[in-house]
């Protein structure tokens, strides 16, 4: 952060703030741009989309912003940005294409949307900053991969409890020892909550009923452990992670956990529910000699072997433009899968479906989603959570019965469809295309997917 700051204030004293185009005009959508545009010198918010363009103006006009202009094409974003205006649109791909915009910020969570953005983005040769686990948790190596080879940054957010944590992890790594858990503190979880019995909440807040369905079931906990596994290369100790249940605080877990254990997986991913300090996240990490181990305990953090480290909030909307500032300035991604594809999210019947069924979004009636190391995902065939959207069932399945692909038709013709199958083949071979459903005809018939590389 010092370097941050102070770096922002020099772009700012020079009149060369970060040109951001921000994708969703949301619950946080509506946050980024009170933080772009009042809280963040050095960083000037271009343009905002929408769906629904008017929800655009309204982020924009509800937090003091003069000047709005509709842009229908790069040209009307680019001059809105000369004249130090804020461009709003309903067309994504205006963000990408303006070349007065310097990097994109997805806050939608939706799945084949922001695939679609990313590789716009990418191929734009824009850097990205996902607010979207559901994306990167389901095909993020793959985009990684991409972007990589065009030579920008794909990177998760601060403010996430991801980006945290792994921001945590990077400090525990430079003090000398070395992380085992990486945990989330939960308030609550309830596999079978759905849109109807969140409604009240969600109408509270402001936020949609899936939105808030899919942090209750326990689905958008299982997303972000798992970009977390794919940025640390840790694992899962069990399917859907171990989640205790704990009261007190989260430093009197490091006896639950064995130490060989952990060692022997190369850390695990986990989370707790009802510990203190909530909402906040944790790291347990071992000490690398003994010579540590008395000023460890001078330190107040214990014998060991396991040392807590946490951290007791996540800020969300609060650190975006932190992210920002990181990728544009110093080119420092916060969280991305350097380690490929470690954990899956898979989907969960949450009750008994017939043969025929479509399953509905994330946070539906349907389904929820349970971390599962990648490698079992592969060679179960288990259907990735993020590739669950209407798909139509072949059999019937029982509640909390984990689906695979020899269960559903897939849409076919989506972008994510398609990364899916190429980031399978690229980290766990070839023999992925002949072995599943998904593979060569469907790659065949989406070879004219937009957003892909010819």
């Amino acid at each position: 952060m010092i370097l941050v700051d102070t770096a922002l204030q020099e772009r700012a004293r020079s009149g060369r703030p970060i040109r951001v185009g921000l994708a969703g005009a949301g619950f946080m959508g509506r946050g980024i741009v009170n933080q772009l545009v009042h809280y963040s010198p050095g960083i000037s918010l271009a343009a905002v989309f929408s769906r629904d363009i008017e929800h655009a103006r309204r982020a924009c006009a509800e937090d003091g912003v003069a000047d709005i202009r509709v842009a229908r094409s790069t040209d009307d974003i680019n001059d809105s940005i000369a004249a130090g205006a804020c461009a709003i649109t309903d067309d994504a791909a205006l963000l990408c294409r303006a070349k007065g915009i310097d990097i994109v910020v997805d806050a939608t969570g939706a799945v084949e949307f922001g695939a679609q953005l990313a590789m716009d983005a990418i191929d734009a040769g824009k850097d990205v900053v996902l607010m979207n686990a559901e994306l990167d948790g389901t095909v993020g190596p793959q985009l990684k991969a991409y972007a990589d080879r065009a030579g920008v940054i794909l990177t998760g957010c601060d403010g996430d409890q991801p980006g945290v944590q792994m921001n945590l992890v990077r400090f525990v790594n430079s003090i000398g020892l070395t992380p085992l858990v990486c945990g989330n503190i939960k308030g609550l979880q309830d596999r079978y909550r759905t849109p109807t019995t969140q409604a009240g909440f969600a109408k509270r807040w402001g936020q949609t009923p899936h939105m808030v369905t899919s942090f209750a079931d326990g689905t958008k906990i299982s997303f972000e452990q798992a970009i977390v596994a794919n940025a640390t290369g840790m694992r899962v100790a069990c399917r859907g992670m171990r989640g205790y249940d704990h009261t007190g605080h989260v430093d009197q877990l490091t006896s639950m956990f064995d130490v060989d254990e952990l060692k022997a997986l190369g850390g695990v991913v986990d989370y707790v529910v009802g510990a203190a300090p909530s909402p906040g996240v944790f790291v347990f990490a071992a000490r690398r000699d003994e010579s540590q181990k008395l000023y460890l305990d001078y330190a107040k953090l214990g014998e060991g072997p396991l040392y807590s480290f946490y951290v007791p909030y996540h800020l969300t909307v609060f650190e975006v433009p932190l992210s920002v500032a990181r990728v544009a300035l110093f080119r420092d991604a916060v969280i991305a899968p350097t380690h490929g594809p470690r954990v899956d999210v898979v989907t969960t019947a949450k009750m008994d479906m017939k043969a025929g069924d479509v399953i509905d979004g994330l946070g539906g009636y349907c389904t929820y989603g349970l971390c599962e190391n990648a490698d079992v995902t592969w060679r179960d065939r288990l259907l990735p959570m993020g590739l669950a959207e209407a798909c139509r069932l072949r059999r019937d399945v029982a509640k909390d019965e984990v689906l695979t692909y020899d269960d559903v038709e897939l849409p076919g013709g989506r972008l994510v469809e398609r990364l899916r199958a190429e980031q399978d083949a690229a980290f766990f071979g070839a023999a992925l295309f002949e072995s599943t459903h998904v593979a060569v005809d469907r790659l065949t018939a989406m070879a004219e997917v937009p957003g892909l590389p010819r």
